[in-house]
């Protein structure tokens, strides 16, 4: 069975926009069968996710924009993310220990327990980076 898309959107890199992105990514996952409290997660993982292009990628410059895209491939869940800056520097991204307590810098530990996998990289046939990350659903 081939990838089904559920939602394809083309945003600007702005914090503000988020509002507008998180109830969608929370449809969208009920729609394809997750409970409430897993679609809550996905929707804390493509935020975190996003906010991470907007002030890593972009560097809170709110010109550029962002395109997501989710797949459903029978009981996986693909969320796509790729943005138009500058290649960013794979091997600076990780998360912080846990016992470093700050605001912010959190978002690649969500990400990394709420999905099963996600890979990042360069897109190959234009300027810009992509996050894919992955969710089994029941």
């Amino acid at each position: 069975m081939k990838a089904v898309k559920l939602l394809e959107l083309r945003f600007q890199a702005s914090a503000d926009r988020l509002c507008l992105i998180r109830p969608l990514v929370k449809r969208v996952a009920e729609v394809a069968g997750c409970q409430s409290d897993l679609a809550d997660q996905l929707v804390l993982a493509v935020n975190e996710a996003c906010m991470n292009v907007i002030q890593h990628a972009y560097k809170g410059d709110d010109s550029g924009e962002i395109v997501l895209e989710i797949l459903n491939n029978k009981n996986k869940l693909l969320f796509r993310l790729e943005d138009f800056a500058a290649p960013v520097d794979l091997d600076t991204i990780k998360p912080r220990q846990l016992d470093d307590l700050r605001p912010g810098g959190l978002g690649t530990h969500f990400i990394r327990e709420i999905m099963d996998k996600y890979e990042m990289g360069h897109l190959e046939d234009r300027q810009g980076n992509y996050l894919e990350m992955t969710k089994t659903i029941s």
